[in-house]
Protein backbone atom coordinates (compact mmCIF):
# COMPACT_ATOMS: atom_id res chain seq x y z
CA UNK A 1 0.00 0.00 0.00
CA UNK A 2 1.37 3.38 -1.01
CA UNK A 3 0.73 6.46 1.11
CA UNK A 4 -1.03 8.15 -1.81
CA UNK A 5 -3.60 5.33 -1.90
CA UNK A 6 -4.78 6.02 1.69
CA UNK A 7 -8.27 7.48 1.78
CA UNK A 8 -8.71 7.50 5.59
CA UNK A 9 -6.03 7.32 8.26
CA UNK A 10 -6.55 6.09 11.82
CA UNK A 11 -7.49 9.49 13.21
CA UNK A 12 -9.93 10.15 10.37
CA UNK A 13 -11.55 6.73 10.84
CA UNK A 14 -12.11 7.51 14.53
CA UNK A 15 -13.62 10.92 13.65
CA UNK A 16 -15.92 9.37 11.02
CA UNK A 17 -17.13 6.72 13.49
CA UNK A 18 -17.94 9.39 16.08
CA UNK A 19 -19.80 11.50 13.50
CA UNK A 20 -21.80 8.51 12.22
CA UNK A 21 -22.77 7.65 15.82
CA UNK A 22 -24.05 11.20 16.39
CA UNK A 23 -26.00 11.11 13.11
CA UNK A 24 -27.60 7.79 14.09
CA UNK A 25 -28.56 9.25 17.46
CA UNK A 26 -30.03 12.37 15.83
CA UNK A 27 -32.22 10.15 13.63
CA UNK A 28 -33.29 7.66 16.32
CA UNK A 29 -33.54 9.79 19.48
CA UNK A 30 -37.24 8.97 19.88
CA UNK A 31 -36.55 5.21 20.01
CA UNK A 32 -36.06 3.46 23.34
CA UNK A 33 -33.75 0.92 21.70
CA UNK A 34 -31.39 1.32 18.75
CA UNK A 35 -30.73 -1.94 16.90
CA UNK A 36 -27.29 -1.96 15.28
CA UNK A 37 -26.75 -4.76 12.74
CA UNK A 38 -23.19 -5.33 11.57
CA UNK A 39 -22.53 -7.34 8.44
CA UNK A 40 -20.19 -10.14 9.56
CA UNK A 41 -16.51 -9.30 9.17
CA UNK A 42 -15.44 -5.68 8.96
CA UNK A 43 -19.06 -4.52 9.03
CA UNK A 44 -19.42 -6.05 12.48
CA UNK A 45 -16.11 -4.53 13.61
CA UNK A 46 -17.37 -1.11 12.53
CA UNK A 47 -20.78 -1.72 14.13
CA UNK A 48 -19.10 -2.58 17.44
CA UNK A 49 -17.15 0.69 17.38
CA UNK A 50 -20.26 2.72 16.53
CA UNK A 51 -22.30 0.95 19.23
CA UNK A 52 -19.55 1.59 21.79
CA UNK A 53 -19.56 5.30 20.95
CA UNK A 54 -23.37 5.45 21.02
CA UNK A 55 -23.34 4.06 24.55
CA UNK A 56 -21.23 7.05 25.64
CA UNK A 57 -23.62 9.66 24.19
CA UNK A 58 -27.11 8.27 24.87
CA UNK A 59 -29.11 6.54 27.57
CA UNK A 60 -30.97 4.53 24.92
CA UNK A 61 -30.43 0.80 24.94
CA UNK A 62 -28.12 -0.33 22.15
CA UNK A 63 -28.75 -3.84 20.78
CA UNK A 64 -25.89 -5.09 18.63
CA UNK A 65 -26.19 -8.14 16.39
CA UNK A 66 -24.54 -9.63 13.32
CA UNK A 67 -25.89 -10.42 9.88
CA UNK A 68 -24.07 -13.40 8.41
CA UNK A 69 -23.87 -13.08 4.63
CA UNK A 70 -21.54 -15.04 2.39
CA UNK A 71 -20.03 -12.02 0.60
CA UNK A 72 -18.61 -13.86 -2.42
CA UNK A 73 -21.79 -15.88 -3.00
CA UNK A 74 -24.76 -14.43 -1.05
CA UNK A 75 -27.16 -16.99 -2.51
CA UNK A 76 -24.84 -19.89 -1.61
CA UNK A 77 -26.13 -20.15 1.95
CA UNK A 78 -28.93 -18.60 3.99
CA UNK A 79 -28.43 -15.14 5.43
CA UNK A 80 -28.70 -15.46 9.21
CA UNK A 81 -29.05 -13.09 12.15
CA UNK A 82 -27.55 -13.48 15.62
CA UNK A 83 -30.76 -12.14 17.18
CA UNK A 84 -34.27 -13.58 17.39
CA UNK A 85 -36.43 -12.21 14.59
CA UNK A 86 -39.36 -11.38 16.88
CA UNK A 87 -37.12 -8.91 18.75
CA UNK A 88 -37.08 -6.67 15.65
CA UNK A 89 -40.85 -6.27 15.35
CA UNK A 90 -41.74 -2.58 15.25
CA UNK A 91 -38.13 -1.50 15.71
CA UNK A 92 -35.66 0.69 13.84
CA UNK A 93 -32.56 -1.14 12.57
CA UNK A 94 -29.32 0.42 11.36
CA UNK A 95 -27.36 -1.93 9.07
CA UNK A 96 -23.62 -1.29 9.00
CA UNK A 97 -20.85 -2.35 6.63
CA UNK A 98 -17.34 -0.95 6.28
CA UNK A 99 -17.52 -0.31 2.53
CA UNK A 100 -20.39 -0.36 0.08
CA UNK A 101 -18.74 -1.56 -3.11
CA UNK A 102 -21.22 -3.11 -5.52
CA UNK A 103 -24.12 -3.05 -3.05
CA UNK A 104 -24.76 -6.79 -3.45
CA UNK A 105 -23.95 -7.78 0.14
CA UNK A 106 -26.07 -4.96 1.54
CA UNK A 107 -29.04 -5.90 -0.68
CA UNK A 108 -29.00 -9.47 0.65
CA UNK A 109 -28.63 -8.31 4.26
CA UNK A 110 -31.52 -5.88 3.86
CA UNK A 111 -33.66 -8.54 2.16
CA UNK A 112 -33.22 -10.80 5.20
CA UNK A 113 -34.10 -8.01 7.63
CA UNK A 114 -37.23 -7.16 5.64
CA UNK A 115 -38.59 -10.62 6.42
CA UNK A 116 -39.43 -9.00 9.77
CA UNK A 117 -42.02 -6.34 10.52
CA UNK A 118 -39.49 -3.64 11.33
CA UNK A 119 -40.53 -0.01 11.63
CA UNK A 120 -37.60 1.60 9.78
CA UNK A 121 -34.32 0.57 8.21
CA UNK A 122 -31.23 2.76 7.85
CA UNK A 123 -27.83 2.02 6.30
CA UNK A 124 -24.46 3.24 7.58
CA UNK A 125 -21.02 2.80 6.03
CA UNK A 126 -17.52 4.11 6.61
CA UNK A 127 -16.72 4.36 2.87
CA UNK A 128 -19.42 4.73 0.24
CA UNK A 129 -18.34 4.16 -3.35
CA UNK A 130 -20.34 6.09 -5.89
CA UNK A 131 -20.07 3.42 -8.60
CA UNK A 132 -22.14 0.37 -7.81
CA UNK A 133 -24.23 -2.24 -9.55
CA UNK A 134 -27.10 -2.42 -7.06
CA UNK A 135 -29.40 0.39 -5.86
CA UNK A 136 -28.17 0.90 -2.30
CA UNK A 137 -28.28 4.34 -0.70
CA UNK A 138 -26.49 4.84 2.61
CA UNK A 139 -28.14 7.14 5.17
CA UNK A 140 -24.99 7.67 7.26
CA UNK A 141 -21.65 7.90 5.45
CA UNK A 142 -18.13 8.52 6.69
CA UNK A 143 -16.64 9.22 3.25
CA UNK A 144 -18.11 9.26 -0.25
CA UNK A 145 -15.53 8.42 -2.88
CA UNK A 146 -15.69 8.23 -6.66
CA UNK A 147 -14.02 5.12 -8.02
CA UNK A 148 -14.11 3.02 -11.12
CA UNK A 149 -15.64 -0.45 -11.12
CA UNK A 150 -12.10 -1.91 -11.18
CA UNK A 151 -11.05 -0.08 -8.00
CA UNK A 152 -11.35 -1.68 -4.60
CA UNK A 153 -11.46 0.03 -1.20
CA UNK A 154 -9.94 -1.93 1.68
CA UNK A 155 -10.51 -1.11 5.35
CA UNK A 156 -8.17 -2.55 7.97
CA UNK A 157 -9.20 -2.42 11.61
CA UNK A 158 -6.84 -3.16 14.47
CA UNK A 159 -3.67 -1.55 15.77
CA UNK A 160 -2.95 0.47 12.60
CA UNK A 161 -6.36 1.29 11.18
CA UNK A 162 -6.53 2.55 7.62
CA UNK A 163 -8.76 2.65 4.55
CA UNK A 164 -7.02 2.60 1.19
CA UNK A 165 -7.57 2.23 -2.54
CA UNK A 166 -6.29 -1.12 -3.75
Amino acid sequence: MKDESIVLNQSQIRQKIERIAFEILENTFEQDVIFIAGIAGNGMALAERIATHLKTITDQKIELFAINVQKDNPLGSPVTLTIDDHTLTGRTVVVIDDVINSGRTMIHAVRRLLENKINALKVATLVNRTHRRFPVQADFVGLNISTTLKDNIVVEFGKNEVAYLD
